[in-house]
């Protein structure tokens, strides 16, 4: 993964839908699980989608993007039991590695599929090079595929581009609003806090530099979800770091649910135009 030190450029992501699915170590007849934050992998296969790039096309150029994750829910963990094959004729069950049919009891394959329910992510994506930043905005706004949050059955419940190309994106995320409310028992007052957690590709110093917030910890981990190659038969993946931190970010950032929080999201969208164009 190549690294974006200084970039200036990015554009602004807010991923939500009933159903979202971020595998890591996904196995066909055994689990297939789902991270607790949108992959790397994911997230460069969305833009690829909204790029209308096949599988077996390079994803060279995409590697200097860098991904800043906020959890704004993290929405619950359910899980789906699939049934394949069974109650089929021979002929129209599952085939083996060899060519073969299953008969019997062998037949049916069972499939533990995991999901986040209710879930809402907002995503910096950063780069140094705007031209690409714009065009990958410009493919969300306008995408070739239909775009979906890991699996094809997961797709968006709205526009996912808020802002597009625009410097500096990573400020936003401590700026604009949640998509949660305050618990019951914190009041909406200047001093009252929520909890948020954020991972990233990179270090989250670029978001520690309010004194209110520069001694959180950074957790710094590992996953191996940077994509080399997408090709159906030659998949492969490079292990990355993972920056994780927890800030105390301000309740009244809180912009609750449903039309409450669409006016939330317009009063700052509307404000930081008007604030950029002046």
């Amino acid at each position: 993964m190549t690294a974006t030190t200084g970039a200036t450029h990015g554009l602004l992501l807010q991923l939500a839908a009933p159903l979202q699915s971020w595998g890591e170590r996904s196995r066909f007849t055994h689990k297939r699980d789902t991270a607790a934050a949108p992959t790397r992998s994911g997230l460069i296969g969305l833009i690829c989608s909204a790029l209308g790039r096949r599988r077996d096309e390079s994803i060279e150029d995409l590697e200097p993007f860098a991904f800043t994750v906020r959890i704004d829910r993290p929405g619950t963990q359910v899980r789906d039991l699939h049934t394949v094959g069974g109650g089929l004729p021979r002929h129209l069950t599952v085939a083996t590695a060899e060519g073969k049919r299953r008969t019997g009891e062998t037949g049916t394959l069972l499939s533990h599929r995991y999901y986040l329910q209710d879930a809402v992510f907002t995503v910096a994506v950063t780069a140094a090079d705007q031209a690409l930043v714009q065009e990958c905005a410009d493919a969300l706004r306008c995408p070739v595929w239909p775009p979906y949050l890991g699996r094809r059955s997961c797709p968006p419940s709205g526009p996912m581009v808020l802002l597009g190309a625009v410097p500096d994106p990573l400020h936003h995320l401590l700026e604009l609003p949640l998509a949660r409310t305050a618990p019951a028992s914190q009041r909406r007052t200047p001093q009252a806090t929520v909890r948020v957690d954020f991972t990233s590709d990179e270090p989250l110093s670029q978001l520690l530099t309010d004194t209110a917030v520069d001694r959180a910890e950074q957790i710094v981990g590992e996953a191996q979800d940077d994509p080399v190659s997408f090709a159906p038969l030659d998949r492969r993946y490079r292990t990355r770091p993972v920056h994780r931190t927890t800030l105390q970010l301000p309740a009244l950032l809180c912009g609750g649910y449903g039309v409450d929080y669409l006016t939330a999201l317009h009063t700052y969208l509307d404000h930081d135009n008007r604030t950029e164009a002046s």
